[in-house]
């Protein structure tokens, strides 16, 4: 029997903590010259995932 795989693009995506999974912001990544300053500052950091979605990435990471 072969092992079960994580699902490569989550598991880039999310790392697991105490607190649950941390994530990064969407919308950060390209044509960031139309987006304000205050934007773009905001959208930094991270943030934990709500209490809905952990059940699926707990899915897509093959978490027990």
């Amino acid at each position: 029997m072969s092992k079960a795989k994580v699902h490569s693009g989550a598991a880039k995506r999310f790392k697991k903590t105490a607190a649950g999974y941390k994530r990064k912001s969407a919308n950060k990544s390209h044509i960031l010259t139309k987006m304000t300053t205050k934007r773009k500052r905001q959208l930094r950091g991270t943030s934990i995932v709500h209490d809905n979605d952990k059940v699926l990435i707990d899915r897509l990471l093959r978490a027990k």
